[in-house]
């Protein structure tokens, strides 16, 4: 039952990021086809403790924390983590904080490493595969927290409406604490609208063709505005080799 299971959720997102361009996969979907259970998600979580601050943020916000590394991922599903080096995108792509290159401090050893990042990697890698034809891959990670305070919303897309100069895209959500907003739009290139979602369990994924589609989220607020709060996710970006 699992493996049906597991073959109907490709196969929807299969279709979906070949028709329209966008994709939503709830977390039950997702841990039925990463064999991922809520234990691992929790566990996996912890990793978003040893993010450090973003100091190249053009609108002056201290508000976002990350790391980046990237991998190559291969036809047969092998990963392989590649040196560290410095993050760019041209401004056209990202006129807030494109043209220069960021040198962000690199994955952990142990995110890199661990078992849930790796499952969740190579099974993306088979659905974009189906999807593109594509069977080898770059792949950026970008494990984001995004603060909210009294004082200072958080940004999750402080560019707005935007795409990544990549070929699928995807957010992952990892936790949510004392937050309100973060809305994800996908939208066609015309400014058609496609989806919105709140993602807000752990293990609920938003995927989009960036070839063909655009995406945004909305600010975070502190739900208790006395009390600070924070939205931690995962982009996962997927170039064609």
């Amino acid at each position: 039952m699992t493996t049906a299971v597991a073959h109907t959720v490709a196969l929807d997102a299969v279709r979906s990021l070949a028709g329209p361009g966008g994709h939503l996969m709830p977390s039950a979907a997702l841990s039925t086809l990463a064999g991922v259970s809520a234990g691992d998600w929790a566990r996996f979580a912890a990793h978003w403790d040893e993010l450090t601050l973003d100091t190249y943020m053009a609108d002056g916000g201290t508000y976002r924390y990350r790391r980046y590394g990237q991998f190559e991922l291969d036809a047969q599903g092998e990963l392989t983590l590649l040196p560290h080096a410095p993050y760019r995108q041209e401004s056209e792509i990202n006129p807030l904080n494109g043209g220069i290159e960021r040198f962000l401090d690199p994955l952990t050893d142990s995110f890199a490493g661990d078992p849930v990042l790796r499952s969740v990697l190579v099974e993306l890698g088979r659905i974009f595969t189906a999807v593109d034809g594509t069977r080898n891959w770059n792949v950026k990670l970008h494990p984001y927290r995004i603060n909210a305070s009294a004082d200072e919303q958080g940004q999750p897309a402080p560019e707005g409406r935007h795409r990544d100069g990549v070929t699928f895209i995807t957010s992952l959500m990892i936790n949510r604490t004392n937050v309100t907003g973060g809305e994800s739009g996908v939208y066609t290139d015309e400014g058609d609208h496609l989806l919105t979602t709140t993602l807000s369990e752990p293990g609920d994924l938003l995927l989009g063709d960036d070839r063909r589609t655009l995406h945004s989220v909305t600010p975070v607020q502190p739900a208790d505005p006395d009390l600070a709060g924070h939205r931690d996710v995962l982009v996962i970006a997927y170039t064609a080799r």
